[in-house]
This record gives structure tokens, C-alpha cells and sequence, in this order.
């Protein structure tokens, strides 16, 4: 106790009250953080940082560095080529086609009609390179690679000639402007990472430069305009509320390729040093050598015999062997598929001991992934978007569908692992009334099953016409190839024509005696 508790015996005593009530509370912090190991203190996780920044606190100073990285890692990296390909080859495919829902049939060919001069053709591409679909599979790189994608409309003229008035020029990320970050003054709109806010949270504007950043021509002053959100689109996948911008899906396996890379390269410098059979002689200095000794060879052949001067040693290198490769890279090549959410199979192409259920079963969560990018990302940020430039184009086209028409979008077909049991799972789906047959064909990948309907009725009739019946009919067959019961009775064949007068069989039989008269 000091001289100052003496002195005051009532401060003294209100001091050692807090003391103890500080001291309570951190028993009972303790004793709540001993309940979760991840929140505990102490040597294990002496060293663990983490922050309670929001998102884009988060993201800022990663994300040019991230992608930039990725953009590394995939042009030197076969693995990260062969991830990011493979997303987008299973995503988007050969296409996310649109299905126009119009009011009547007339509106549904006329905006059919439209979209595939527009969007089939590379009319759409503001680059001239590529139709709406090759236009997906860019993007969907561009995301995986980088974290995400920006389109800009660019209306156009009619005298143009182009089917719709409307291009779309896909930009990359780096195009928004980071410099452009916090409060706009003398308004409530907020800019974070170069995309403006409004006073609730809605996106109004995105703040684009007018060339790429690391275009060549450096030495032009990098200006960024302000872009309304409604002529931008901006694709990404947000992993917390309240995200502004998307960052490179590669960013929780980058390093892990970077070491895999660098493992892969001390292999082979093990390899190389090894192939090197060197070959070292000692000699005795205290034994005199032999002046007319020949000189040594300088390289090893198959059958030698060299002899050794008195006092000479022999003796070869033996580098250094490392046999946990193998090992290794099944490891951190899994860890990678892990971290992109793919197969592993289809990360390196390693069909190795995967039989069927192992590899349907992979294949099934993959699948399940690949609905979430469509539905979540893709789909809604992307393709409605773009549907909805191209009806207030074609709005100014003559004969134009002017009331509202929203799109149906069908992913792509995927292929089946085993198509003969799922196919007989389909068919007891539609049996038992859970599966009608529109979305059978849609799972199937037919974009249009109304136009198949009609083809199949079509030609059914045309059977009918001819007479014939397969054992496809279910109208006249059976599954297993039998006459249904009750079925339509075959047509009959069609009589012989009647016979020729002239003809020498009925010559013959006119001129024969008639037996009736004797």
C-alpha cells in the first residue's frame, strides 16, 4: 500500500473494488474463450491475425495484386489454365440460351428471330469476335481469373446495319478507377473502389477509365468518367454482404500453386544434377607420382579400365534424393481442387483409380456448384441484364415487340455419367407424374422442347401416312416389344390395282370356255 492509500483509505479502497471487477471480467473472458479453441489465447495462437474489417476494407489492397497474380499463375501454370477453362467449359458451355416468353406466338418468332441475328453472330460483340454465347464463356474466365467482369452497353446507330441496335463491350477490371474512393461532396452518394453508391445502398454509377491501365502507351494521363450503373453490367460472385467488388477466385490456392511450382522446379534441378555422374580423384602428397603416369580421362565409357598412380583415390557424387514427390502433389493438387470447388479429376486430367460411384459422386456436387455459379451469378447478373438492352433496342426497330417479354434461360446440356441408368430414371420420373415431359428435355440440353414436341408429333403422323410402326411407338408397342392392347389397328395394305384389259392374262381368261354353259 502507498503513501497516497494511506493518506485516503476511501480512494484506496474504491481502487481495489474496480480492480477486482476488472480482474472478474477477464476471468470470465477467459473462461468464454477456453469454450471455443479458435478464439482461445496463448502459444498455439500467438502469431493468428485477423481483422473485423467489413469486406471492402478487406478486398482494397489485394485485389489489383491478387488478380495480377492469377493472371501469373495461369499463364505459367497448366493446372490454374486447365481450372479456369474447365469452369467455364462446364458453366456456360456452348451457351446459356434464352427462350423469349412473349404474349402470343407471333411476339415469341419475331424476338426468336431477332435475337439470332443478333445474339448468334458476332453482331453483338462490340470487338466483331464473338456471338453472346462465346461472349459468356470470356466473361466466365475473366470472373475466375480476376474476380470479376464488366460489360458497357454501346447503343448504335441504324444506319449501322446492324439486326439490333446494341453491342456489348466486355472490359476487364482493372478499367475501374480504385483512386476514386469515399464520400462525394455536396451530395449523399458514396464511391467505393471506384463504383458510387447512393444514399441506400444502390449502385448509380461505375467511374471507368478510358483505356486499360497498363496499355502501352503509358504516357497518357489516366482519366476516369463516371458511367450510369444502368449502362454497365457488373458480374462477380459476392461472398459477403455488403461487397462492392469481387477478388480473384484463385486467391485461396495462389500460394499453394506458386510452391507446387517451385517443388516441380527442384525436382527437375535434382534430376539434371543427378544425371551428372562426376567422378573425383585424391591424391597422397607424400607418395611421389609417377612423371610418366598418362593423364586422366576425361569421360566414362562402358567397358573401361582405367588404372590409378600410387597414392589416387576414386570416389563419385551421390546428390541428394527426394522420394516423397509422388505424395506431394497428389496432396496439394487435391488442396487446389478443394479450393476451386472442382473435381479433381477434371483439375488434372487423373482418371487413376476412380471407379464409378467415386467419380459420380464428385461429378454430382461439382453439378451443384456449377447450378449456384449459373442461377446466382451468372444468369441474373449477366444474361438478364443483357436480354433487357436487347428488348429496349429492338424497340426501335420497325415491327417491333413493344409489351413486355421476359427470356427463359437454359444452361447447357450436361453429359451423363451413365447414360443408360439415368435415362431409366428420367423415365420413371415422367411415368410417376413427378417430371413433365418440357423439363425432361430441358435436362436433356434442348433449349426448345416445344419445337421438339412438334417434330415428334410431325413425325408420327408421317409414320402413320406410310404405314409403319417402331418399336419406339408407344402408341402400337409395348416396352419390351410387344403390341400394346387396345392399340390402333395397323392400316391395311393397299390393294392391287385393277387389272389392265389389255394385259395377256386377262386376254387369256376372256377367250377360256365358259364352263357354266355345256
Amino acid at each position: 500500500m502507498g503513501i497516497i492509500d494511506t493518506l485516503f483509505p476511501k480512494r484506496a479502497a474504491q481502487r481495489a473494488e474496480l480492480k477486482l471487477q476488472r480482474r472478474k471480467a477477464e476471468l470470465k473472458l477467459e473462461l468464454f474463450e477456453r469454450r471455443f479453441e479458435g478464439a482461445a489465447l496463448g502459444r498455439r495462437n500467438d502469431g493468428w491475425r485477423s481483422t473485423g474489417a467489413d469486406a471492402n476494407a478487406e478486398n482494397a489492397p489485394a485485389l489489383a495484386r491478387l488478380r495480377n497474380r492469377a493472371r501469373d499463375q495461369r499463364r505459367n501454370n497448366p493446372y490454374a489454365e486447365r481450372a479456369i477453362t474447365g469452369i467455364a467449359d462446364n458453366v456456360v458451355g456452348a451457351g446459356v440460351v434464352p427462350r423469349p416468353r412473349a404474349s402470343s406466338n407471333r411476339s415469341n418468332k419475331r424476338l426468336t428471330d431477332l435475337w439470332a441475328a443478333w445474339g448468334e453472330t458476332t453482331a453483338c460483340d462490340a470487338d466483331g469476335l464473338e456471338s453472346f454465347y462465346g461472349l459468356q464463356h470470356k466473361i466466365m474466365e475473366t470472373v475466375v481469373e480476376a474476380g470479376e467482369c464488366l460489360v458497357r452497353r454501346r447503343r448504335r446507330f441504324s444506319s449501322d446495319g446492324l439486326p439490333v441496335p446494341l453491342q456489348l463491350q466486355v472490359l476487364e477490371p482493372d478499367f475501374l478507377d480504385e483512386s476514386k474512393d469515399g464520400d462525394i461532396a455536396g451530395t449523399q452518394n458514396r464511391i467505393i473502389q471506384g463504383v458510387e453508391f447512393d444514399a441506400l445502398g444502390r449502385r448509380v454509377a461505375y467511374w471507368l477509365h478510358d483505356q486499360h491501365p497498363g496499355a502501352n502507351n503509358t504516357w497518357r494521363t489516366l482519366e476516369s468518367k463516371r458511367v450510369p450503373a444502368e449502362d454497365v453490367i457488373h458480374v462477380f460472385l459476392p461472398k459477403r454482404p455488403g461487397q462492392a467488388r469481387g477478388y480473384s477466385w484463385l486467391a485461396p490456392v495462389l500460394q499453394r500453386l506458386r510452391n507446387f511450382d517451385e517443388m516441380e522446379d527442384a525436382i527437375i534441378e535434382q534430376a539434371k544434377i543427378a544425371a551428372c555422374f562426376a567422378a573425383f580423384v585424391s591424391k597422397d602428397e607424400a607418395v611421389g607420382g609417377n612423371r610418366d603416369q598418362p593423364p586422366l580421362i576425361e569421360r566414362m565409357e562402358p567397358g573401361i579400365v582405367q588404372e590409378l598412380g600410387i597414392g589416387e583415390d576414386i570416389s563419385f557424387g551421390t546428390p541428394p534424393t527426394f522420394n516423397g514427390y509422388q505424395a506431394y502433389s497428389w496432396q496439394a493438387l487435391h488442396a487446389v481442387a478443394v479450393g476451386l470447388g472442382v473435381p479433381y479429376e477434371l483439375l488434372t486430367g487423373d482418371l487413376k483409380g476412380v471407379n464409378f460411384s467415386s467419380g459420380r459422386m464428385g461429378w454430382l456436387h461439382f453439378a451443384r456448384r456449377v447450378d449456384v455459379w449459373q442461377w446466382r451469378m451468372l444468369i441474373p447478373q449477366l444474361c438478364e441484364r443483357a436480354w433487357q438492352w436487347f428488348m429496349e433496342a429492338q424497340a426501335l426497330l420497325p415491327g417491333a415487340v413493344l409489351g413486355a417479354a421476359r427470356a427463359e434461360w437454359v444452361p447447357p446440356r450436361r453429359d451423363m455419367v451413365d447414360p443408360a441408368a439415368e435415362v431409366d430414371v428420367i423415365k420413371a420420373r415422367m411415368r410417376l407424374g413427378l417430371l413433365p415431359p418440357d423439363d425432361a428435355l430441358r435436362e436433356m440440353g434442348y433449349t426448345d422442347p416445344d419445337e421438339i414436341l412438334r417434330r415428334y408429333a410431325a413425325n408420327m403422323v408421317r409414320l402413320d401416312e406410310l404405314g409403319l410402326v417402331f418399336d419406339y411407338d408407344a402408341r402400337h408397342m409395348s416396352a419390351v416389344g410387344q403390341a400394346q392392347a387396345g392399340a390402333v389397328s395397323e392400316p391395311e395394305p393397299p390393294q392391287e390395282p385393277p387389272a389392265d384389259p389389255d394385259s395377256t392374262d386377262n386376254q387369256e381368261s376372256f377367250n377360256a370356255p365358259d364352263d357354266s354353259n355345256p
